[in-house]
């Protein structure tokens, strides 16, 4: 596997079980019912990135190799990790933008005295 194959699975991945992960969990919300959200990342993780290495694999006729094997087993850990971390980043980021609201100050005091 390229480095290159290996990154674009990965982003891929990463987005796939992110959107996956989310509506799982608002599948599992709306029943009333209670999960962990790093066990559903996790299961989500290794269906997505082992599944779609190993359907690429499949599909561009790669060989069943020991170390192509140990890769498809590394995506899928890769993706979990990619998936959690970036997830959580963009939750992050989108709560601390909608908390900032500029100062009343600024905005009164921003005309460059042009009265």
């Amino acid at each position: 596997m390229t480095i290159t194959l290996f990154v674009t699975m990965l982003t891929i991945g990463a987005g796939i079980t992110s959107l996956l992960t989310e509506a799982i969990k608002k599948f599992y919300t709306n029943a009333g019912k209670d999960y962990s959200a790093n066990i559903v990342a996790l299961i989500n993780a290794i269906v997505v990135g082992c599944g779609g290495t190993a359907i690429l694999y499949m599909l561009n006729s790669i060989p069943w190799t020991v170390n192509n094997i140990i890769c498809i087993f590394l995506m899928g850990v890769a993706v979990w990790i990619a998936s959690m971390i970036g997830y959580d980043k963009i939750i992050q980021l989108l709560k601390q933008i909608a908390d900032v609201t500029p100062n009343k100050e600024e905005s009164e005091g921003n005309n460059d005295g042009k009265n």
